[in-house]
């Protein structure tokens, strides 16, 4: 057997595990990582090389940040200031709730916002009487929707801005328009699909509004801190480009700078950390470095030309679609692992007067950029079409169900597909007028 046919099936076969879920995704990503090494796929230092350390860099040092801030209260003092604001009426209440989720998502990453403000919202419904559920699906499809915005919102944009070198300022001013007219259009969609909740009654309205005076910050100190540090950690996002340094060294360096401040005893930050999407990453990491090793990707790349027959607007409005429907059947983490290498091989085969470039220049060139954008949005908005999609959805599930509440799969899709749809016939008029027309 090739070294080419024994890596694609080391790599099918392990996407097939990590989609049924038969084994924990993460299990799956280490284990097929291993696999690839052992049989001599690729070597240690190749596996090693193929692990993108600024991504990671990046993710711990924004869990970091975000786990000291939790220790302030704000989020659930958000989220029951909002209740209180809209005096309890259920849809202002579930827009409300649903737009801050998209805030916080673009600026702290979805998967982080969902863990914090799933038990907030589930605290809140409990106390009005109401399920759960219409609250939770729309805060996760905004999560996803408002991550898309900017280059720390959702794992996807991290993984491309870190394989491109396309900075925070790029991302936010590409993707931000798109992404403010797909949150709206996906608020009056949740409007009237949830048009059905009831009301809360007047007694349920005075408990809530007793309840919310009861929830003050439970750190001012701390949280003038975190939000200090948050604060210059944004700034250096924006400003990472001039000052030469990687996003991760930014996150990573406002991580220290509040455990130093904060004097948060670091052991219990660390334990927050989620290793499992670390590992999952650094395993996909290796995985993609291994089938891109044997050459595979670019005979991928190869065919997606010749289907496309090299025609540049075709190519980029497919790879749009081609990301979001493997988004929502893998996961748009390991789909956008797979599509970056993909999408330099077809960039080098679509523009043969810029193969000379290397990876960063070449993904920076104008020509070239909107591929980028059209992955991201593709990717991102993707995510929403099943359970499965992203991250924060799996996250999202898991949380409610340990608090009595169940998303089921075909549950999301009825409601994620349409929304997903929508999005996307959006993204793609907005990327052809914008970049093509």
């Amino acid at each position: 057997m090739s070294d080419l046919a024994l890596a694609t099936i080391i790599f099918v076969v392990t996407y097939t595990v990590i989609i049924t879920e038969r084994i924990d995704r993460t299990t799956a990503a280490v284990a097929g990582a291993l696999i690839m090494v052992l049989a001599g796929v690729i070597n240690q230092q190749q596996a090693i090389a193929a692990i993108d350390f600024n991504t990671i860099g990046l993710l711990i040092g924004m869990m970091i940040i975000v786990s000291i801030l939790k220790r302030t209260g704000i989020f659930a003092h958000l989220g029951f200031t909002v209740a209180r604001w809209t005096g309890g009426r259920v849809m202002p209440m579930l827009l409300t709730l649903a737009l801050m989720t998209a805030v916080a998502s673009a600026f702290l990453d979805n998967v982080t916002t969902v863990l914090l403000m799933v038990p907030v919202t589930i605290a809140l419904c409990e106390l009005l009487g109401l399920p759960a559920t219409p609250f939770l699906m729309t805060q996760v499809i905004a999560s996803n929707i408002g991550g898309t915005a900017t280059l720390i919102g959702d794992p996807p944009n991290i993984l491309i801005g870190s394989a491109t070198g396309l900075d925070f300022v790029s991302f936010l001013v590409n993707l931000g328009p798109i992404v403010l007219v797909i949150l709206a259009v996906a608020a009056v969609a949740a409007a009237f699909h949830y048009r059905h909740i009831a009301r809360t009654d007047i007694e349920r309205h005075a408990e809530l509004i007793a309840s919310a005076a009861t929830q003050p910050i439970e750190d001012p100190v701390l949280l003038r801190k975190s939000l200090a540090v948050l604060g210059i950690t944004l700034v250096g996002f924006l400003l990472h480009g001039m000052l030469h340094l990687e996003a991760a060294t930014v996150a990573l360096g406002g991580a220290a700078l509040l455990l130093l401040i904060s004097r948060v005893e670091p052991h219990h930050v660390f334990l927050e950390i989620e290793w499992s999407t670390i590992f999952f990453f650094a395993g996909l990491f290796v995985l993609v470095g291994g089938i891109k090793e044997m050459g595979l990707l670019d005979r991928l790349a190869t065919h997606t030309i010749d289907l496309t027959g090299g025609n540049v607007t075709f190519t980029i409005l497919a790879l749009i679609w081609l990301a979001a429907a493997l988004s929502a059947v893998v996961d748009n983490i390991p789909a956008v692992t797979t599509l970056i290498p993909l999408t330099f091989a077809v960039a080098r085969l679509l523009f043969p007067d810029l193969a000379g470039l290397s990876n960063v220049d070449l993904a920076q060139h104008a020509q070239v950029a909107p591929l980028w954008w059209a992955l991201a949005l593709g990717a991102c908005l993707g995510g929403n079409a099943t359970l499965i999609g992203a991250s924060a959805n799996v996250v999202a599930a898991g949380v409610a169900e340990r608090h009595g509440e169940t998303i089921s799969f075909w549950g999301f899709t009825r409601v994620g597909l349409p929304v997903t749809l929508g999005s996307l016939i959006l993204a793609t008029g907005y990327i052809w007028l914008r970049y093509l027309a």
